[in-house]
């Protein structure tokens, strides 16, 4: 039998392991951002001179197109891996907003995945969550460019209603969604458990809480042992982005992260978007296997928003989680994107969000919202350089294409 001594000290080589582990990637993206991007501008200088020692004469194209992503594929000797710096970073530069104006919230870019565990057999779907079929969004010969006021590097703004794409920038681009991630999480859990399993319980394990404190997790502040329902793991997810909330409702589901993850890709792959987006995690760590586009996180907001149950869920602006002895009156959690943005003229209703932050993603936020008359619009956006500018451009983008200011097509 192990003693209490020897379950610290195994606990605490783990923690270490799993910080050096942390260390390795945070130094690899310090040093390696800078290399990458000092590569790209030699390759690209470099294409340029022997596309025209090769011509002997004017190609037509300048350096700068020679750099240019085409659905975003890059240029050959450019690894535009989620693991990269984004491209739209490096455009960012260019137009004066510094990568290191981008604020360092709670979620990290590690992506370790600790938990371990047999899956488990999948329950019956809830009455209320079972799979739709995966809405498909189309551009029209209105569909517009983001201007330069919108700041967010990635973005579209869709009529859910009609599936009209009206306005995006690099859309198809491959980036990272952080914590947007989440939005996919109570999706996939919705569908897989019963409303019996709503009031059941689940265990805040050691494990959980040090996966969230070694990846300096945003958490709902659950504590070891702690028991829950899993009616608050999905609040916990979404409202306060908690890790230890998401990977608990992961380990409920799946048996195990790993195994929930599989059940993630499965959804990707169900709803078309298995070519664009892959996921390695429940919370949106950075790792570089771990990405998505922003048509494809349009995608994911509108399955899970027609989920009656994960609307209610990401539609609730505060949230009182259940007595537990840990916590006798409950955690107040709140949905701070929903809360800042409800004071802001959109010429309608902004009715669910869910916000993400990574360096490699800046800040992101995904929302739908309605206009007078009940329609329902979808709004995504990553790579700006602070959660107030992400906030801004939803709001801009609401104003510019819901009726009231004559700019509908």
């Amino acid at each position: 039998m192990e003693t209490e001594e020897e379950r610290q000290a195994r606990r605490r080589a783990r923690i270490a392991e799993m910080k050096r582990a942390k260390r390795r990637r945070e130094l690899l993206y310090k040093w390696g951002v800078p290399a990458m991007a000092a590569v790209a501008v030699m390759a690209g200088v470099g294409i340029g001179f022997r596309a025209a020692a090769f011509s002997n004469g004017d190609t037509g194209r300048t350096e700068e197109e020679g750099m240019v992503l085409t659905d975003g594929a890059a240029p050959e000797g450019i690894h535009q891996k989620s693991g990269d710096m984004p491209i739209g970073f490096l455009m960012a530069a260019s137009r004066g907003v510094s990568q290191g104006e981008v604020r360092k919230e709670q979620i990290p870019e590690d992506a370790a995945v600790p938990m371990a565990g047999p899956p488990v057999e999948a329950k019956t779907p809830l009455p209320l969550a079972e799979a739709v079929p995966a809405p498909v969004f189309q551009m029209e010969d209105y569909t517009e460019m983001f201007t330069e006021d919108i700041l967010s590097q990635y973005g579209i703004f869709i009529d859910a209603e009609s599936g009209a794409i009206l306005a995006e920038r690099e859309a198809h681009t491959r980036m990272n969604p952080a914590s947007m991630t989440k939005i996919l999480t109570v999706l996939v859990a919705a569908e897989h458990l019963t409303e019996a399993d709503l009031d059941q319980t689940a265990t805040i394990t050691i494990d959980i809480t040090d996966y969230s404190y070694v990846n300096d997790c945003s958490i709902t502040g659950y504590v070891v042992d702690e028991t829950v329902t899993v009616r608050d793991l999905f609040y916990g997810t979404i409202l306060p982005s908690g890790a230890d909330s998401a990977v608990a409702l992961a380990v409920y589901v799946a048996g195990s992260h790993e195994a929930f993850v599989n059940l993630m890709n499965e959804k990707l792959a169900q709803l078309g978007l298995a070519g664009s987006s892959h996921f390695t995690n429940c919370v949106g760590l950075y790792d570089e296997n771990h990405y998505t586009t922003a048509y494809d996180m349009a995608v994911m907001l509108k399955a899970a928003a027609d989920n009656a149950f994960c609307r209610e869920v990401m539609s609730a602006h505060t949230y009182t989680t259940s007595p537990t002895e840990q916590h006798p009156d409950g955690l107040k959690v709140s949905n701070l994107f929903l809360r800042r943005i409800e004071d802001r003229d959109t010429h309608g209703e902004v009715l669910c969000g869910k916000t993400g932050f990574v360096d490699q993603s800046g800040s992101c936020a995904a929302s739908l919202g309605v206009d007078n008359a009940g329609r329902e619009y979808l709004c995504v956006t990553a790579g700006s350089a602070t959660k107030w500018t992400c906030i801004a451009d939803h709001v801009v983008l609401y104003q510019r294409f819901l009726p009231g200011n004559g700019d509908m097509p």
